[in-house]
Formats: structure tokens, C-alpha cells, sequence
């Protein structure tokens, strides 16, 4: 039985207890088992006594009560068996006596199993009581000031259902409210003196709690920040180069770590700066190349991106703007409006882009390495209003129609000339600064300290970052604070759990990457699984997670057990089977979420949740994210949706510290490289014809599915109560995400090496798209490079398939090599 599955139990989450007396089987199997244990205490499982027993007793019954006519619904339940407390005779002792009533030997049967009883009795409660004076001793006398003031009796025996219902009474809707008002109070960029102050108190609620280590860890970063003396601006000129008109701009507004300097061009409309829509742009003759690419906000695309795409099709420079067609700007309803921008870091990759994969040194001094995700092309935000004054003065093809926005007065056309042969003058001025940063850490150790859980929030914000930073701290030290008090009501977590603000997340989750660099070598080895609490509310009508497939599983059994917010007594599946289906929940990470780096760079599984509405947010990464916009947002539900998130994150934090064998689905990856198997399989003919052959991809995939369903099975027929087993197991499961980092690429030139979620040539998107090329440009596909991709790729996955197979000698070589003597 797999015990990563909950203690089965009645409705309610209550347990039964029905008291049955051991028969001879059952006192003489615990007799060799405590001479056995007597030895060594410490390896002494209780837990194998209560499987024994219910073994023994539900072998006897299945002997002896063939012809029972036990309700089916009653006999599906499983029943805890108590064997330390007196009470009335079973009904199965009665049913004993009647069939021993007038028979002598059976008497004398009764009279031998009751002593035996009385003795297994004896010893067992013996075994409980040593076993608990170890629990206690394990627990250790706490440091003054510190520790969770753990009850001496531990709580490694509380069911899952009543840790459950434990962390939903104890949570609470009204301390998130009033974190959330708090930290978003003010503007608190890093390095700030209200950043400072915020870090202070993040860090005093954390050493409120008491949990058993508290620490801030410190670090210089390089940050871009506006120009005080030199202003960004942007003019039109005429065909002289003679400034005709300065067009007003907010000096705070900037893009952190765009590049610096002048550009004067025309202007090309890009609409969301997609590569579909630089492709269409090229399609009808227009190229950016010399000039201004004018993009908006959102299309699934990145500002990073954005300005990327812009700068490999020749543009000067970059302007994005928010388009009401994409966040409302209508004065009569909720929203932006038209003299706001939205503003985005424009680095292409997270951390310190000067210290590019590995960690920010405070006291050596090393020249800077340059990220190849800085821009090399000037770009800034600018207001709707901006856009419409550029926009409408443009000439050329006309748009699609699915191009069109909704600025007024603008007649959708793509450039790139001006009128009058006037032209557009950008200048973009930051300073790079080295900030102290700092990360707040607090932990709760488990019985096996050194695998722990990860939670995070970014504490950061250029604006007041209700939903930015405010609800993602707020989350964050509720769950703290509620998991703090569930050590002190009896819960013993088996692992550690580990509670982080981080510093500089808008700046690209800067102090996080730089944390990971810092312990990369050690984190496949240690952390579980990490949650990141950003943005985690900005509505309360659909939930999206984008995660690691490996834990989708989990997920996907909470979901099922947590009320969904707006709908009362439905639970998060139910609501989103109406909707469509939940598998609409599950997305797949990306660039600028607060987990990516985790599973992409670090090998760690992650997941970002969050709860949005129909429409999007229209106030992230605007001065105008605020408690009360957000309130009005939710209709004044803040404090409960922020309750259901953190219940929903509670729920699967619970599993992963509390079952035997971590529940990840280790399979999960098999079916994705299936699914590119079966594109590669259409194009097999082309590339037979190139001498390219994609067997050993197949054949790797066939090790890997196989290695996973092994370990699988092997897990399912297992005694997980077996120390050891379970934590052969669990170190094989936790490093599976670890297995898909590409080890044929550098850290400092491609971080990303994860070959599914990462960037760049080594990846099963790269592979993709270089693949289509074969039928949509054949020219363009260039043979050598893919069989190195494909190359790359391919033993990536053979040595995921091996290192899940365990030892060496437990792999089955698919490929045999001779040698021939000449």
C-alpha cells in the first residue's frame, strides 16, 4: 500500500476505533518482533505493530466470517484498531465464545490466547511508551527565544484529515487584509528606506512566530534606476534633425535595464511584438530595421521579449504602451487611464544580469560579465496617450484586422512613415547602482530536516504592489503563522518547511535567482518542491497554476478539496469542470514567474498559483495597484480569496511534508517527449533522406518510460514504513526534475538548461521549431545544427533514464558496440 496516499477514513475525517482482541498469531508475531527490536530502540516502527495487527486481524476474519453478512458500504471502510484501552468484548470475541461454548479444548484455547493477549498487550504498550520518550528526545530542548515549542508527545501520529481541518481553523482572512494594506501602503523598491523598514518587519513577524531559525541573508546586486540629472525623453523632429515638438513623459516612468542613449527613426507598429507578428510584418514588405517599434502590453509575450524581437529585426528602439483594448481604460468603468503606463524590466533571464549564473559577491571583487539578456536597444514605457499621438501620424499598409486597438482618433496602419518626413527621437536615460539586498528566511524543521519544502513571495515593489508584493507577503507569513501554530497543537512535519521573502523581484526575482546560484550544487539534493505566492491574487474568478509537471497530481487532488472563493460550496474542480474543464488550471511556466528560475535553472519542481478574473488586471506594475482598487476589484473580498489560496497551497505544502513517499508524478515527462516523438515521427521520411535518424531519441524515451513505471511500481510494492526505503525512494523521486538539466551547456551562458522549460538551442522547443522548418522554409534548415540538437537532447534523456534506474548494474543497455580487429 502506497502510504504517499492518506490514512483512509470515514466521512468527516473521523476516525473509527473498534477494539479487538489479538489472537495467538498476533501476540506471538509481536513477541519475535520486540526480542527483535529490543537491540536497537532507535529503528522500533510502532506504525509496523498497528499494519501488523490489522493484518492479523483481518486474516483471521477473512478465515472464520465467510458467510458475514457485513454491509459492503461498512466492510469498504477501513477501522483503526486501539490496543491500549479496555473496553466492552468485540462482537468478535462474542462470536468466538459461541463457537467454543461446550468445548473443552476450546476453553482451553480461550484461556492460552487470553494470556498471550494480556502479554502482547503489555509489551506493546511498553513499545509505544519507548517509542514516544524517543520521539521526545528527537525534538531535542529548544534555544532560548527560538523553536515552535513542540509538544513532547509529537504529532507524527495525526491523520491527514486532522491536520486538514487543523490549518483550516487556524487560518485566518483578517491578518491578510491588514498585510496586504501594509506593505502596499507606499512605494518600496529595493534599497529604499521604506524597503528597509518593510524587510524589518517581515523579519520581526517572523521571529515573532518563534520558528526554529530565523535569518536574513545580505547581498549587492547591480540595479538600473532612472537618471536623476538626465531625463528620458521623446521629440519629433523634422527631415533636419531640428526638434518640432517635445512630447511630454514621466521621468519615473523607465524599463529597468534597458540599454542607454539616442535613436531617431520612423515608427513600425508591431502589435504585442510576437514573432508571428514581426513574420507578418516581413510578409507584406514592412521592416523595422532603422526604426521605432511601437508594441502593446500582453499577447503572451514578455517586455524582455518584447524588446529581444524588436532588436533581431533591426529596430532602434522600443515604446510599449497599454492599449484599451487589452486593459480597460473607460473613465466610467474600473481601469487605467489613458496618461498611465505599465512598466517591465526588459532583461532577458532573472538574477543580476552581471553576474550571469552564478552568485552576487559581496567581498570580492570580480569585473562584470555582461547577461546575453541585456538589451542592446534603447526602450521605455509610454502612456496610451503617447501612442495615439505617434500612431495616428503614421502612414503605410494597412493592419489586419485582428491588429486593431482602441486608441482614438488612430487609424490602424503599420508605418513606417511620418508625416511632414518628420521622424521620432528617442532618448532613454538609467544608471546601473550596486543595492544592498536582502532575503528573509524562517524554518520549521521536520523529522528529516535536511529535505524541505519551499515557500516564497516577492517583498518588493517600484509602486505600492498590492498584488505585485502586497498579497503574495501577506500569504506568506499567514501560512507561516499557521503552520507555526499547527507544530504547536501536536503536528511533527516529517520534512522542513522553509519560509522566504525575497528582495528585488521586480527587477527580475534578482535576490532568488542569486539565492540558487549560491546553493545549486546542493538544492536537487535537499528542496522538495518550491511555491511561489506572487501576484497570487488579482481576481477571483478562474484559478491558473503554472507549474512542473511533476506536480500536477498534487494540484490536481487539492483542488478537489478546497472551496472555491466566489462560489460557495463548490470546491476549485468542481467550479472549473463547469468552466470547461480543469485541465484549463495547468500552465506551463514562464519566463518572469517567480518559480521559473527554480525549475528551469535550479532543477527543483515549482509552481506559481493564482486566482484571475474574465479580465485582466489592469493595475500590475502601475502606481495604481492599490488595497482599494484591488477590493473594488474582488467586491470586497480580499480576505477571503486570499484565505482559499492559502488553504489551496496549505493543502499540497501538507502532503509533501507529511506522507512517506513524496507525491510527484514522475511519469509526467515520458508523456511530453511522446508527444514530440509522435512530430518527429511524421517528418522520419525527410530526415531518413538526410541520414538522420531519430531511433535512439525513441529508444531513449522507451528507457525513460520504462525507468519511471519501474520506480513507480516498485514505490506501490513497497514497505514504506520502512525508514530507509522510503528514503532511497524520495531521493531518486526528488532529483528527477534535476535529471532534465542539460549538462552539455555552460550555467553562465545558458542558465535555463532545464531541456523542457529552459531557453535556448538545447531545448525541446528549439528542437521543435527547428524541425518545422523542414516543410515550412526547407532552406532555412540547417542539418548540422540539428543533429546536434537532437544529439544534445537525446542523451539528456538517456541519462534521466539511467539515473532512474538506480545502479548501474540495474540498467538495461539498449545499444551494443563492437569491435572488429583489422
Amino acid at each position: 500500500m502506497r502510504d504517499s496516499e492518506p490514512e483512509p477514513e470515514p466521512d468527516g475525517d473521523q476516525q473509527v476505533l473498534v477494539q479487538i482482541r489479538p489472537t495467538a498469531c498476533l501476540s506471538l508475531h509481536l513477541q519475535n518482533q520486540l526480542q527483535t527490536e529490543t537491540e536497537s530502540w532507535l529503528t522500533f516502527d510502532p506504525s509496523m505493530i498497528h499494519l501488523t495487527v490489522h493484518q492479523c486481524i483481518m486474516g483471521t476474519l477473512t478465515a472464520h466470517l465467510t458467510q458475514s453478512d457485513e454491509d459492503e458500504e461498512a466492510a469498504a471502510q477501513r477501522e483503526e484498531l486501539s490496543l491500549e484501552e479496555a473496553g466492552p468484548v468485540s462482537d468478535v470475541t462474542g462470536w468466538l465464545l459461541r463457537r467454543l461454548h461446550g468445548n473443552s479444548r476450546g476453553c482451553m484455547l480461550l484461556g492460552v490466547c487470553g494470556g498471550m493477549a494480556f502479554t502482547a498487550a503489555f509489551l506493546l504498550a511498553l513499545a509505544v511508551l519507548r517509542g514516544r520518550g524517543l520521539c521526545s528526545q528527537e525534538v531535542g530542548p529548544q534555544q532560548p527565544g527560538g523553536g515552535a515549542n513542540r509538544p513532547l508527545d509529537g504529532g507524527a501520529e495525526l491523520y491527514l484529515g486532522e491536520l486538514r481541518e487543523m490549518m483550516r481553523r487556524l487560518l485566518q482572512d483578517e491578518d491578510l487584509l491588514s498585510t496586504v494594506s501594509r506593505v502596499s501602503r507606499a512605494d518600496h523598491p529595493p534599497g529604499s528606506s521604506e524597503g528597509t523598514v518593510l524587510a524589518s518587519e517581515v523579519l520581526g513577524r517572523f521571529r515573532k512566530l518563534q520558528m526554529d531559525h530565523t535569518w536574513t541573508e545580505s547581498l549587492f546586486a547591480t540595479l538600473q534606476v532612472p537618471d536623476r540629472s538626465l531625463t528620458s525623453s521623446l521629440h519629433l523632429v523634422d527631415s533636419a534633425g531640428r526638434v518640432s515638438e517635445q512630447i511630454p513623459l514621466n521621468p519615473s516612468d523607465y524599463c529597468p535595464y534597458s540599454a542607454t542613449g539616442n535613436y531617431t527613426g520612423g515608427v513600425v507598429y508591431a502589435h504585442y511584438g510576437r514573432p508571428e507578428d514581426f513574420n507578418w510584418l516581413r510578409s507584406v514588405g514592412v521592416s523595422a530595421a532603422g526604426h521605432l517599434v511601437v508594441m502593446r502590453v500582453g499577447g503572451g509575450v514578455s517586455f524582455a521579449e518584447k524588446v529581444r524581437l524588436a532588436e533581431r529585426n533591426g529596430g532602434g528602439g522600443a515604446l510599449i504602451y497599454p492599449d484599451p483594448a487589452d486593459l480597460p481604460q473607460d473613465p466610467r468603468r474600473l481601469g487605467l487611464n489613458a496618461h498611465t503606463t505599465v512598466s517591465e524590466h526588459v532583461h532577458l533571464g532573472s538574477g543580476d544580469p552581471f553576474t550571469p549564473g552564478f552568485p552576487s559577491f559581496n567581498l570580492s571583487r570580480f569585473p562584470p560579465i555582461p547577461s546575453s539578456g541585456l538589451p542592446l536597444i534603447p526602450a521605455l514605457p509610454i502612456t496610451a496617450t503617447v501612442a495615439a499621438k505617434l500612431l495616428s501620424q503614421l502612414s503605410g499598409p494597412p493592419c489586419p484586422p485582428s491588429w486593431r486597438g482602441r486608441l482614438p482618433y488612430v487609424r490602424c496602419v503599420l508605418g513606417p512613415d511620418f508625416g511632414s518626413g518628420r521622424r521620432v527621437r528617442l532618448s532613454v536615460q538609467n544608471l546601473m547602482t550596486p543595492v544592498l539586498l536582502n532575503n528573509i528566511f524562517s524554518s520549521l524543521e521536520g523529522r528529516e530536516p535536511d529535505q524541505y519544502v519551499i515557500l516564497g513571495a516577492q517583498r518588493d515593489s517600484l509602486g505600492p504592489g498590492a498584488v505585485k508584493s502586497g498579497v503574495g507577503t501577506a500569504v506568506l507569513l499567514e501560512l507561516a503563522r499557521t503552520f507555526t501554530a499547527m507544530v504547536k497543537n501536536g503536528f511533527s512535519p516529517r520534512r522542513s518547511l522553509l519560509f522566504v521573502s525575497w528582495d528585488a523581484g521586480d527587477f527580475g526575482n534578482v535576490g532568488a535567482t542569486e539565492w540558487l546560484e549560491g546553493y545549486l550544487s546542493m538544492l536537487h539534493l535537499k528542496a522538495v518542491a518550491y511555491f511561489s505566492l506572487d501576484q497570487a491574487i488579482m481576481g477571483d474568478d478562474h484559478l491558473s497554476a503554472s507549474t512542473s509537471p511533476l506536480l500536477v497530481d498534487l494540484l490536481d487532488a487539492a483542488i478537489r478539496q478546497v472551496e472555491h472563493p466566489k462560489h460557495a460550496g463548490q470546491t476549485i474542480y468542481s467550479q472549473a469542470e463547469r468552466d470547461g474543464g480543469s485541465w484549463r488550471i495547468m500552465k506551463p511556466l514562464y519566463l518572469n514567474s517567480g518559480a521559473y528560475s527554480f525549475t528551469a535553472f535550479a532543477g527543483v519542481p515549482a509552481m506559481e498559483l493564482r486566482f484571475t478574473e474574465d479580465r485582466p488586471y489592469p493595475f500590475l506594475n502601475t502606481p495604481l495597484d492599490t488595497v482599494p482598487r484591488l477590493q473594488e476589484v474582488l467586491g470586497g473580498r480580499l480576505g477571503v480569496t486570499g484565505r482559499s489560496l492559502a488553504e489551496l497551497v496549505g493543502e499540497m505544502v501538507l502532503r509533501l511534508v507529511h506522507d512517506h513517499i513524496l507525491p510527484l508524478r514522475i511519469t509526467s515527462y515520458a508523456q511530453t517527449v511522446l508527444q514530440f516523438s509522435a512530430h518527429l515521427n511524421k517528418h522520419s521520411a525527410e530526415l531518413q533522406s538526410r541520414g538522420v535518424s531519430p531511433q535512439w531519441l525513441f529508444s531513449a524515451r522507451g528507457d525513460y518510460s520504462r525507468a519511471a513505471e519501474t520506480l513507480q511500481r516498485a514505490i506501490d510494492y513497497s514497505d514504506l514504513h520502512d525508514l530507509n526505503t522510503a528514503r532511497l525512494y524520495n531521493t531518486r523521486i526528488m532529483k528527477v526534475e534535476y535529471y532534465f538539466l542539460s549538462q552539455y551547456v555552460s550555467a553562465m551562458e545558458t542558465p535555463f538548461r532545464h531541456v523542457i522549460h529552459g531557453r535556448g538551442n538545447h531545448t525541446l522547443s528549439a528542437l521543435t521549431e527547428h524541425l518545422t522548418l523542414l516543410t515550412s522554409d526547407p532552406g532555412r534548415f540547417d542539418e548540422n545544427r540539428f543533429r546536434r540538437q537532437l544529439a544534445l537532447f537525446t542523451w539528456t534523456l538517456q541519462g534521466a533514464a539511467n539515473a532512474l534506474n538506480g545502479d548501474v548494474w540495474s540498467i538495461r543497455h539498449t545499444h551494443t558496440y563492437t569491435h572488429t580487429n583489422t
